[in-house]
């Protein structure tokens, strides 16, 4: 079997190589300065042949808390490079979220809509909770089909299609829709394979410990909302 040249490895493996090599302890400090220097040398050629920009379809989902967390600090980032994003939560609209009012301070690059009624279990109105999700899709197509908002956030729009609220089909058709160069991130629980075949970005967030489950402890502000 023929020996693979470093220029013929698999960039990730290789740095994984690396990574391992470089913590054993025994390495002296001209083999660890060489290491990290191949290092240097694969991630700089793997940036050198990256494309330059793409709009992302980036879905963060799984049982484990910060789904939304995650989507709204790339919100925060779009926003401090002066780009226009929209938010469309499609559940959490039983309350005032507090993040509502603190993206308030950007009211000239953001819109933001809560357009849901609550979870399934305090609406208890499946036809109601249609309404509300296929109202808010449709608000969503606007700003997927908009040049001017760079960034898109549809806030438990999973769970929408988990309960079969929204049709994948109909949601993977408004995606490709999208400008090329826009962001359009969909969190919540249980995204539909293919929306995950379709993404360019997926995070599961994996539940380990929860306060609630294990403790009993109550959502607290700051925290949860």
């Amino acid at each position: 079997m023929k020996n693979e040249t470093p220029e013929e490895l698999n960039p990730d493996k290789e740095i994984g190589r690396l990574i391992d090599e470089v913590m054993s302890s025994s390495l002296t400090d001209e083999q660890y300065r060489k290491k990290m220097q191949r290092r240097k040398e694969v991630q700089d050629q793997r940036i050198a042949q990256a494309v330059p920009e793409k709009g992302l379809i980036i879905v963060n989902t799984g049982n484990g808390k910060g789904k939304t967390t995650a989507a709204l600090g790339m919100v925060l980032r779009s926003l401090g490079h002066g780009y226009k994003v929209a938010i469309v939560q499609f559940i959490k609209g039983s309350w005032e979220p507090s993040e509502k009012r603190v993206f308030s301070y950007w009211e000239d690059q953001l819109e933001f809509h809560a357009m849901g009624e609550g979870f399934t279990w305090e609406t208890q109105d499946r036809d109601r909770d249609l309404d509300k999700a296929s109202a808010a899709w449709q608000k969503s197509l606007e700003y997927i089909r908009n040049p001017d908002f760079h960034m898109v956030l549809l806030d438990e729009i999973n769970i929408a299609l988990k309960m079969s609220y929204l049709e994948v089909e109909d949601v993977l058709a408004g995606l490709a829709e999208k400008p090329a160069d826009k962001h359009v991130i969909l969190t919540g629980r249980g995204a539909p394979a293919a929306l995950i075949e379709r993404a360019d970005l997926v995070t599961e967030m994996t539940l380990i410990k929860h306060p609630f489950r294990d403790q009993g402890v109550k959502a607290q502000p700051g925290i949860e909302y």
